[in-house]
């Protein structure tokens, strides 16, 4: 359960990290709105998590 735990904070952590510099240094060019799909991240990350949980204790 504790590595399934760290795994989890480190990939959340990762995620926290990674996204705002992908935004940060993406190409300005790009006509598409990104920025709406980035306010889906966390909520369906969250959702994984509880599921993975579920997953993990029960099946």
């Amino acid at each position: 359960m504790g590595t399934l735990l760290i795994i989890l904070i480190v990939l959340f952590v990762a995620l926290i990290v990674i996204l705002p510099l992908v935004e940060k240094y993406a190409p300005k060019g790009e006509t598409r709105g990104y920025g709406n799909l980035t306010r889906f991240i966390f909520p369906l990350v969250a959702l994984l998590i509880v599921v993975q949980i579920i997953r993990y204790y029960f099946f």
